[in-house]
């Protein structure tokens, strides 16, 4: 029987590749790339010449039994994404329960994921906290923030930045408008930027400064 391995991906700094994680993606038979286009990028930065296979939220269940199978039958296969550690608000969950599933070994390597060095910049409380990754679109979305406005651990919140200054306003009007909080993008890259202050303070700076790049929000929780 073969394995499945997860490697995380830089979220940004090419030097935040680890040494293992070459390694591995070198030596197995396949990997599965959330996009090949942008991954081809990677590998050849590298020297990785494996071959991939397309894995992402659009095709993940119907192809992880496929996965499975292959790699009972001896292949070891890598999960990547397209930054950070697979899984983590990205595909992998179906794939790594598959596997669990079928007895397969998994190992996931540790590296890069945004919302560590987001939730450490923050200077908010990180001895306790709670990821919630994206909020729900549309249903749901109101029922959560209510939910999360008497969350007491620090709350870390993953956001497009097109719909960053709305989310800011949201969260004044269910936490209150002196939450603080601090919003980190471009982690790890040369604009990398954490801005902090309360969550009305923030809405303020990123409606007159438009925000690009990935976007992590860390919220602090109600004090008691």
């Amino acid at each position: 029987m073969g394995k499945l391995y997860l490697v995380p991906t830089p979220v940004g700094n090419l030097e935040d590749m680890t040494l293992r994680g070459i390694r591995v993606l070198k030596e197995v038979d396949l990997i599965l790339a959330e996009d090949t286009r942008t991954s081809g990028f990677l590998l050849k930065h590298f020297g990785i010449e494996t071959r991939m296979m397309s894995h992402h939220k659009f095709n993940e269940h119907k192809t992880v039994a496929t996965i499975g199978e292959r790699i009972e039958k001896g292949e070891t296969i890598a999960l990547i994404s397209d930054a950070g550690t697979p899984a983590i608000s990205d595909p992998g969950f179906m794939l790594v329960r598959e596997c669990v599933a079928r007895g397969i070994e998994v190992e996931c390597l540790p590296g890069a994921t945004a919302f560590v060095p987001a939730l450490v910049n923050s200077g908010l409380p990180n001895d306790r906290f709670c990821f919630e990754g994206f909020l729900p679109q549309k249903k749901g979305r109101q029922t959560k923030l209510k939910e999360l406005a008497l969350e007491t651990r620090t709350m870390i919140f993953y956001e497009s930045p097109f719909r960053l200054v709305k989310t800011l306003q949201q969260f004044a009007e269910y936490f209150g408008p002196e939450r603080k909080a601090c919003v980190s993008r471009e982690i790890s890259k040369l604009h990398e930027e954490n801005a902090r202050g309360t969550v009305t303070e923030l809405a303020t700076y990123f409606t007159e400064k438009q925000p690009k790049g990935e976007i992590v929000i860390v919220v602090g929780g109600l004090e008691n």
